[in-house]
């Protein structure tokens, strides 16, 4: 070494010996301190937990330099060392980290430099990249919150179990603000945050259930992992709140008749796996194969009028393959012929069945299903499938399984064929199997055709059949957006009425569901416009979870929601906790304000149970075949009394001679009415129920003026509005409707009423 080196360095270590320890390890480090860098001073750790929250590993090589350098990279702008081997970082000390008495308490030298100190016992040397902020210690978070919550204090967890159901974990950004803006997307008005991570939703009244109990607010003491100034709860201990502004929803509760009733209509013949609303004033079950007795014939029609004898009220039928999960509609022919198609297995899911309905109530009919595989066959075979009447009248078949519980068949298909068309691939059914099973179709005001499946949403284009528009996902749980909505994640879901002049968007509802894996049941109900600006998704919040369930168009623009369970997914043996309380819902009202909680059947409708609407407006529901070992294969046949049929008042009536109507027509009809309040027609589509999925559904309401006995019907303006098909037509006087009447709208733009060739089919022309 050089003399002039030598000399400066004995100088530096001569005024070295002459410094405090802490002021010597200040001094080496402020000359090695990054730039911006400096000492803050020996902080007393631990007397409200940590005062930098995130550790690094211990290292045998710690010096100053070193833990400055890890938090630098990191992206902190605060490092702390302590013990000698132990680096921290953070943005600003927490935990209302406050100054030792002395630097002297920082007194134990750094691993990789015995020169430097590195802390010492709860004592932290603590370096800051420009200002060095101190937070207080995190207490429960009880201003800036969102909406209108407040925080209510420190509870225990449930005694033996929960207090809430729906958990959400964020590990890394769980605060206040976050959780209590899901839960009340989600209508939870009480949630509370626990272990620092976790996110609990539910309702106050869940608390006394659980067995909960207050606790000491320190008993609360993690902080958030999203905002350390505040506290998410403890260990089994919940920080929780309430929300204390308008209720997020309100339900009705009516009682006596207006909560309507069940009542049982028939002993049946047959555990149905789909029901259909018929023409001749009839309604057609079909039965798959092994369900039931040794000896059904998988087909049968029920006649109402005939209720009293039994063995009058059932026609036996025949199918001659096995129908299980497979699709059915109405068609637009004139004589409103039946067709199912699929199945599932072999030839079956190759099946078409067409039924000619016949006779009329009180008078048998003779026709039966028609079928011929090697005649008339799909170009895929499908299990699970759906179908829609198109505009032009033809018939889309989408999706399904290869057979049963198989592959994909992720395509769709045209009956007729078109010469030289085969099937249309489709990458989102792909994608999605098998969650996608049975997805809802409808035609759009614009002509383009909504698909919804799994939990997502689009448009295609009716021709092409490309994507117009891909709509956004479906909210599915709370804690789970990955829920579905079709089967095996079975919801259910309808068209939400039109009203003249058809302007407006048309609204899509959707209720129930459940989750993958877990199995938890949807207590919501979304709903959307698909072709309007904004169609994102509204939520509702539900009465119950459901899942398995059935929705039912009512004539006068409500819904009925019934059957299901409470949890579970569809398939046999799946589903538990039956539900048996019916829904009304009612799109007339606000938003959140729409479901009454009406009557309760005593018979449990699971997996293979159906409800559609009869012509006197009550809704028809049967079957369930859940194989579970706890509930029965349901033969029974019940019917669900609406409250506008239980007020007392006499019903309106019409006749209509006129019942092929074109668009944009006039129609007069003859009409008795009571004074019951305002007079009103709908039109509601010819239905087949299956799996939550009613095929063929739609509701309008045309425009209607009347001058003494006499009113004269607007028809709807076009087929994108009104699809071609049959319509139950019905009269309101004020709440009340009349008995409905077929008509037909549209004529068969497909000629369909030649359709299919060959003698093994009657056809009755166009």
């Amino acid at each position: 070494m050089a003399p002039s080196a030598l000399r400066s360095a004995l100088t530096a270590l001569t005024w070295l010996s002459l410094l405090a320890p802490s002021d010597a390890s200040a001094l080496i480090a402020k000359r090695a301190l990054p730039t911006g860098w400096s000492y803050a001073g020996c902080y007393v750790d631990g007397v409200s937990g940590r005062i930098l929250g995130n550790q690094q590993p211990d290292s045998t090589t710690l010096t100053t330099e070193s833990c400055i350098a890890k938090c630098a990279s990191l992206g902190y702008s605060v490092a702390g060392t302590e013990y000698g081997q132990q680096c921290f970082c953070d943005n600003y000390l927490i935990n209302g980290g406050k100054k030792a008495a002395s630097d002297t308490e920082c007194n134990v030298n750094c691993a990789g430099n015995n020169l430097q100190k590195c802390g010492g016992g709860n004592r932290m040397s603590i370096y800051s990249k420009g200002a060095l902020t101190v937070r207080e210690a995190p207490a429960a978070q009880k201003t800036g919150l969102p909406g209108s919550w407040q925080y209510q204090g420190c509870i225990t967890e449930g005694n033996g179990k929960r207090v809430w159901k729906y958990q959400i974990i964020n590990q890394n950004s769980n605060t206040a603000s976050s959780c209590l803006t899901q839960c009340q997307s989600f209508g939870y008005q009480a949630a509370g945050l626990e272990y620092g991570s976790e996110c609990w939703c539910g309702d106050a009244e869940e608390i006394a259930a659980a067995g909960s109990t207050t606790a000491p607010e320190s008993d609360c003491s993690v902080a958030c992992p999203g905002n350390t100034q505040y506290l998410c709860g403890g260990g089994n201990r919940l920080s929780w709140y309430l929300w204390k502004g308008a209720p997020l929803y309100v339900w009705s509760y009516p009682t006596g008749v207006n909560a309507g009733r069940y009542e049982l209509l028939i002993g049946g013949v047959c555990v149905p796996l789909l029901t259909t609303s018929g023409v001749n004033g009839k309604y057609t079950f079909v039965e798959k194969f092994g369900t039931g007795t040794p000896n059904s014939t998988g087909a049968y029609e029920l006649d109402v009028s005939q209720i009293g004898n039994p063995s009058l009220a059932w026609r036996t039928m025949h199918v001659k393959t096995d129908v299980f999960c497979s699709a059915s509609i109405t068609l637009p022919d004139k004589a409103g012929r039946q067709i199912n198609i699929g199945g599932w297995s072999g030839d079956s899911t190759f099946g078409i069945r067409i039924y000619w309905p016949d006779g009329s109530p009180g008078k048998p009919g003779v026709n039966d299903w028609q079928e011929n595989v090697q005649e008339l066959s799909l170009q895929k075979g499908r299990w699970y499938p759906s179908a829609m009447v198109m505009t032009n009248g033809s018939i889309l078949v989408v999706g399904g399984e290869i057979g049963s519980n198989s592959a994909a068949q992720p395509n769709l298909e045209i009956l007729p064929r078109p010469a030289g068309a085969g099937v249309v691939y489709c990458d989102w059914l792909q994608r999605t199997d098998p969650n996608n099973l049975y997805p809802f179709l409808a035609i759009l005001p614009s002509g383009g055709i909504f698909v919804g499946y799994y939990n997502e949403a689009r448009i295609l284009d009716p021709v092409t059949f490309n994507t117009i528009k891909t709509l956004p996902n479906l909210p599915g749980a709370v804690n789970n957006p990955g829920a579905g909505r079709t089967y095996p994640l079975e919801g259910t879901a309808m068209l939400l009425p039109q009203y003249a002049p058809f302007t407006a968007p048309l609204g899509i509802l959707v209720c129930g569901g459940s989750t993958v894996g877990a199995g938890t049941a949807l207590d919501n109900c979304v709903s959307s416009q698909p072709e309007a600006a904004n169609n994102a998704w509204t939520l509702e919040r539900m009465p119950s979870q459901r899942v398995i369930s059935c929705m039912t168009a009512l004539p006068d623009g409500t819904y009925l929601i019934i059957n299901g369970a409470h949890q579970g997914v569809a398939g046999f043996g799946l589903a538990t906790s039956p539900n048996l309380n019916a829904v009304l819902y009612d799109p007339s009202k606000p938003v959140n304000q729409r479901m009454s909680v009406m009557a309760n059947t005593t018979i449990a409708r699971l997996y293979h149970s159906e409800a559609i609407l009869m012509q006197d407006g009550r809704v028809l529901v049967s079957g369930s075949d859940p194989q579970d070992g706890k509930n029965p294969e349901e033969y029974r046949v019940e019917v669900f009394v609406p409250p506008y049929l239980l007020q007392g008042r006499p019903r309106p009536s019409f006749t209509i001679a006129n019942k092929d109507w074109g668009y944009g027509a006039s129609i007069p009809i003859n009409v008795q009415l009571n004074g019951g309040g305002a007079t009103r027609v709908s039109m509601l589509g010819a239905e087949s129920s299956t799996h939550g999925n009613t095929m063929g559904q739609r509701t309008l309401f045309p425009a209607v003026s009347c001058a003494g006995t006499t009113c004269t019907i607007t028809t709807p303006p076009n087929k994108n509005v009104c699809p071609p098909g049959w319509y139950q037509l019905f009269l309101l006087d004020g709440p009340t409707p009349s008995t409905s009447t077929w008509i037909r709208i549209g004529g068969d733009p497909a000629g369909l009423g030649n359709w299919p060739p060959g003698p093994n089919f009657k056809k009755p022309g166009v």
